[in-house]
């Protein structure tokens, strides 16, 4: 946010002989330190976070959300991680209609992590889910039989890597807005932005 400046003589047509009040000049240093504050956080919320590749933060739309959640099954168990889960709303999402589906989210703002553990408080899945501040190259995806990708394209090729190195063979990736740049989707629901893309790390040679 920018704050434009004035000068004060332009505003004033005759010299005044008394300064600002002791209370006029709190009220403007409070008032000031709140808008500071406040541009801080939004910018924490609309800003790229910095990692190794810029992956701005774009909240999920309705459409997105829907077509990730008709890629699990409907008796869904297990873990599913969401890389770079942004305000959470895949994470909630997946808890609220897969109860036996432990879901996580990483994700390096911590403005959004924050933002996403009072997400599911509210929405009563919070013993279900957790959120992690982390940096997704660093952070072990094992353990995760589902994971979900909200990247960019100039990261898919690392991250693909990553996934075939360290999931397991089993593992199910659902891929939002850019597809995994070598490896065969078994499934895709093409919606424009909205598409997504349906991988098994079981069936590396899976057809559409």
């Amino acid at each position: 946010m920018e704050i434009l400046n004035e000068d004060a003589s332009k505003a004033i047509s005759k010299p005044q002989k008394t300064g600002m009040s002791t209370g006029g000049k709190i009220l403007i240093a409070a008032t000031g330190g709140v808008g500071i504050g406040l541009s801080i956080v939004c910018a924490s919320f609309v800003a790229p976070a910095f990692r190794r590749i810029c992956l701005p933060y774009v909240p999920a739309t309705t459409e997105q959300i829907q077509n990730v959640l008709s890629f699990l099954p409907r008796n869904a168990g297990g873990k599913l991680l969401d890389i770079g889960s942004g305000d959470g709303r895949i994470v909630v999402a997946a808890a609220q209609h897969h109860r036996g589906l432990k879901t996580d989210g990483v994700e390096l703002n911590p403005w959004l992590v924050y933002y996403s553990r009072l997400a599911a408080l509210r929405h009563g899945v919070s013993k279900q889910t957790s959120f992690f501040r982390r940096d997704l190259w660093k952070f072990d995806i094992k353990d995760y039989n589902f994971v979900v990708i909200f990247g960019v394209e100039q990261m898919m090729q690392d991250l693909e890597h990553k996934l075939i190195a360290e999931c397991p063979h089993n593992t199910k990736i659902i891929a939002c807005r850019f597809p995994l740049p070598s490896m065969q989707h078994v499934k895709i629901i093409e919606d424009g932005v909205n598409t997504v893309w349906f991988y098994d790390l079981d069936k590396p040679s899976g057809s559409s």
